[in-house]
């Protein structure tokens, strides 16, 4: 497998300062170059053949020395073994590596390693001048050792005794060397036995005494020196400690935890070619076959084997650069023996080794995979995931195999890999989305220019939908080979991560802005993105993703924006009442304000109307189909109380009526009739209540009451406009379309919006009636009552005609020609006219003991009535003639009686108060009828008001004998 190109080669020394060894430090000074030579002399010692067959020989440099030797010794055919010979590794086959693509010796070498020794020399980075002293010292031992097996000697100790000063090239190289021995002795005998030691135990003071001496100056090492003797006796007495007390028979100098695993894992570091750092060398076979060799002297067995030769590959993966991922698919296979190992092997030392080991690959891996958003580019996925393929299995020992505790409370199977994947996802996510939040502000500095920035929260959703894809698109392909739904499980931790920014920022907000729009609006663009992801990644799982779809509560953004639309209706609402209830009690409703002759009142309100409505179709939710119905009622509401207040404190018809007097009979031949003042009844005092509240408006004037009426039509007429834009779209132009075409086109968009405003329609056009009744009331029986009520027909119809009275009623039919709006100015008029006839009916008919009319003064009363008619029709210019017919109807159909006789009038009176009352007698008393209003030439009040207002013997002597009538009040 190529390695990672992603993956810098001079990233080794700084990826690997964190990867600390797994083992414990050794409390001594001892270097790594000390511990390769130490280890060097090991496995040489170690290769000696054992006694009964050939010793262990030397091939010096020099061709003298060599022939010299040859004679007396041969060489160890193990190591003397041609690498010619080597056949294919099948370790590295098992493991999964690639043969060394080396073909040439390096530079750096003086000719190619033709041994299994000279390669380990090499690999080992031993000079051939140490080699050759440590070969010849060996020779020495097995002379003086004969038969005995090397873990039965301390090999320091012997070559402490075979060497002196002459054999370095100076003194500091010696001492150096003595050092490191004495060293060796006191960390495998003192600081780390195989066997625990006893404080008192005088042979270790002894011996730590020797070493301390050392430092200050070098102890002879004389075979019959007292130091050397000392020396040898301290370090045998603590070497063949057996664990039961007694003496054993091997020596324990190497054997002892961590020195032993320290020893073996430079032995192991040979497997690596010095010069193709990143791959073990083809002969690898035969070096760990010799490896086992020392197995014994450093207390090594095939599971410590393992589990240390994982670390080594997996650390030699690390300090090269992480660029030869076939390490780590090597280190990935190896540990498939480590679990089988440590299901088995419950050894303190073993699990103790195990568990350390595992947990520095596990933490170095995790550092990089809790937030791999930071670790690992497209480019360098497959790097990710071979990385994944070693930490997962060492996660997953270390739950099932060494975590008792975790075993012992588990109840079920656990999927580890699952879980730690799920771990490192929700990790890396969280950390790449605050690293995210911190890069919002300069990526929102990029957009200072535009004149409205987009809000930091909508540049995170879009930057967070970025990385969602990016995780969709580069990761998650490869953590579903243990996650059945990693991508899922991302969008969710990023919604989590978005909805708690989200949350903030709606916890201080109280209204819809524009900024909180754009907020919401890409919230919920980001939620719908996310889920999405979630839904097609969980499409295969069991519960169809509905697991990971509960870990994402809605962000509500449309409920929100629904909610914060309904509190900006509430509070444009509010302001715009608070406006007209203030503005409307300023207005003096004058018709020069403006040329239309309405209120500029009603304009701003109208305005602020239409800006509201702007306003609502700009937000995001005006298509919410809760919120618009919510505007309109609200402004309807807010219109219809102004339209209240417009025909408010105007007076009505009825309290602009005069009261009738109470009846009386005409003294015959008199001029005036005496009318007779009744008690008053409760209708009585009802009709003055009304006199009483028209004192609140006979303060307006004409044009005051025409500007209502002209505000209420504009109000009507600007609604029906706003529901026409509502209706067919709001920003549609209407310049050049006709409504039918509108309403084609938006049911062909399904845009059509039902908005009316009702309450304010039905209140403009009752307004407007009653503003027309009030004001024709008010000047025919208010303004005009001098000329009309209180003048016509007062002393007799030939000096009180209805001249005075048409001449000031021509003047106010001027002033509401000039004022009202022609779309509602017959109203007004037909309104007038309506009025004049009640009351020129009422002077007729309750006109009061001032008035009394004789059979002849009714051609005088039909022509002021026919006068009265022109002047509404105009010749044509003003009402429709059929109007003013169909108005004047009731008077006509009186007028008759005035002529008629007396007699008659009697007996048309008798027959209507029988038939009403249901008498069937003619001599029966006749009852007083009431005053019904509903003046008929039939109807029986109507009939004695025309023969009260009589002025002849026979209607007098009829009243005085029926009702006893007085003449006079």
């Amino acid at each position: 497998m190529a390695p990672a190109a992603a993956v810098q080669q001079d990233r080794g020394s700084g990826e690997s300062s964190d990867l600390e060894c797994p083992f414990e430090e050794l409390r001594c000074q001892l270097s790594e170059d000390d511990l390769r030579e130490t280890a060097y002399e090991i496995f040489i010692a170690a290769c000696r053949p054992s006694a009964g067959r050939s010793t262990l020989t030397y091939t010096p440099q020099s061709e003298k020395e060599k022939e010299r030797l040859e004679r007396s010794s041969s060489v160890s055919p193990t190591l003397q073994k041609s690498l010619t010979s080597a056949a294919a590794s099948k370790m590295k086959k098992a493991l999964g590596l690639r043969s060394s693509s080396k073909k040439s010796p390096s530079p750096s070498r003086s000719k190619k390693p033709q041994t299994i020794g000279e390669l380990m020399r090499f690999q080992m980075n031993v000079s051939e001048q140490t080699d050759a002293r440590v070969r010849r010292a060996l020779l020495r031992i097995s002379a003086g050792q004969l038969g005995k097996r090397v873990e039965s000697i301390v090999l320091p100790l012997e070559l402490l005794q075979q060497f002196r000063f002459s054999d370095f090239l100076d003194a500091q190289e010696y001492q150096a060397w003595q050092k490191r021995n004495l060293r060796i002795l006191e960390a495998g005998l003192l600081l780390h036995p195989a066997v625990p030691l006893e404080r008192s135990n005088s042979a270790a003071q002894q011996l730590r005494q020797i070493v301390r001496g050392a430092e200050e100056k070098p102890i002879e090492t004389g075979k019959n020196s007292e130091a050397m003797q000392s020396l040898r006796t301290a370090v045998m007495s603590l070497a063949l400690r057996a664990p039961d007390g007694s003496t054993s028979e091997t020596c324990h100098w190497a054997d002892g935890f961590p020195l032993n695993l320290r020893l073996y894992q430079m032995l192991l570091g040979a497997c690596f070619d010095s010069v193709e750092e990143t791959a073990v060398i083809d002969e690898v076979d035969e070096v760990m076959e010799l490896m086992k060799k020392t197995w014994t002297l450093l207390g090594i067995n095939q599971t410590l084997h393992n589990i240390c030769f994982t670390w080594v590959l997996f650390k030699q993966f690390v300090v090269t650069g992480q660029v030869e991922i076939d390490l780590l698919g090597a280190a990935e296979n190896q540990l498939v023996e480590v679990a089988k190992d440590a299901k088995s092997e419950k050894d303190p030392l073993y699990v103790k080794v195990l568990s350390s080991t595992l947990s520095t690959i596990q933490g170095w891996a995790e550092k990089r995979l809790l937030a791999y958003h930071d670790t690992f580019q497209a480019s360098s996925i497959t790097l990710m995931e071979s990385i994944l393929s070693v930490a997962l299995p060492a996660a997953k020992i270390l739950v099932d195999d060494i975590s008792h505790e975790y075993r012992r409370k588990r109840k079920e199977e656990v999927d580890v890999a699952r879980n730690r994947i799920d771990m490192y996802i929700r990790s890396s996510l969280r950390t790449a989305f605050a690293q995210v939040m911190e890069q919002v502000d300069s990526r929102r500095r990029t957009f200072k220019k535009q004149q409205n920035p987009p809000p930091a929260l909508v540049i995170l959703a879009n930057d967070i939908g970025d990385l969602a894809r990016k995780e969709k698109e580069c990761f998650s392909p490869v953590l579903k080979r243990w996650h059945p739904f990693s991508a899922g499980v991302a969008v969710a931790t990023l919604h989590a991560c978005y909805g708690r920014e989200l949350k903030q920022f709606l916890s201080g907000l109280n209204a819809l802005t524009p900024e909180s729009v754009q907020v919401l609006q890409a919230a919920d663009k980001l939620e719908k993105d996310l889920v999405q992801i979630a839904v097609e990644d969980s499409a295969d799982c069991e519960d169809g993703g509905k697991g990971i779809i509960r870990e994402m509560p809605p962000f509500e953004a449309d409920t929100i924006m629904a909610d914060l639309s309904r509190t900006w209706i509430k509070e444009r609402l509010e302001r715009l009442r608070e406006w007209m209830d203030r503005n409307i009690q300023q207005e003096v409703w004058s018709s020069t304000a403006n040329k239309e002759h309405y209120a500029p009142s009603a304009v701003e309100v109208l305005r602020i109307v239409e800006e509201t409505l702007d306003a609502f179709f700009d937000l995001p939710v005006s298509q919410h189909p809760g919120l618009l119905p919510d505007l309109v009622a609200g402004l309807d509401r807010t219109l219809q109380r102004y339209v209240s207040q417009v025909k408010s404190g105007c007076g009505t018809k009825k309290s602009y009526l005069p009261l009738l007097p109470a009846l009386t009979r005409c003294s015959t031949g008199s001029k005036f009739g005496v009318w007779k003042k009744k008690d008053k009844s409760p209708s009585t005092q009802k009709r003055q209540s009304h006199v009483g509240s028209m004192n609140d408006s006979e303060s307006l004037e004409l044009t005051q009451l025409c500007v209502r009426i002209n505000t209420l039509h504009h109000i009507r007429t600007e609604l029906e406009q706003l529901e026409k834009r509502i209706s067919y779209g709001w920003k549609t132009d209407f310049s050049n379309k006709s409504n039918e075409t509108l309403k084609v086109a938006s049911l062909n968009t399904g845009s059509v919006l039902e908005a009316k405003f009702e309450l304010s329609h039905n209140g403009c056009k009752e307004g407007i009636q009653s503003l027309c009744e009030s004001a024709a009331y008010k000047v025919v029986f208010h303004d005009l009552s001098s000329v009309l009520w209180d003048g016509l027909y007062v002393g007799g119809t030939a000096g009180a005609k209805i001249g005075p009275f048409l001449e000031q009623l021509e003047s106010n039919l001027e002033v509401i020609a000039n004022i009202v709006h022609t779309r509602v100015r017959t109203r007004v008029l037909t309104a007038l006219m309506k009025a004049c006839f009640d009351g020129f009916l009422l002077v007729l008919l309750g006109g009061g003991p001032s008035r009394a009319f004789s059979k002849s003064d009714s051609e005088i009363i039909e022509q002021d009535f026919v006068a009265l008619k022109d002047l509404f029709k105009a010749d044509g210019d003003g009402l429709p003639e059929d109007l003013v017919e169909k108005a004047a109807m009731t008077v006509t159909d009186i007028l008759p009686l005035f002529s008629t006789d007396t007699d008659q009038l009697i007996e048309n009176f008798r027959y209507a108060v029988c038939k009403a009352n249901g008498i069937s007698s003619a001599k029966s008393k006749l009852p007083l009828p009431p005053t019904s209003g509903l003046w008929s030439p039939t109807e029986p009040n109507t009939l004695l008001r025309v023969l009260c207002h009589r002025n002849d013997e026979g209607s007098t002597k009829f009243l005085k004998k029926t009702y006893n009538l007085p003449k006079r009040l």
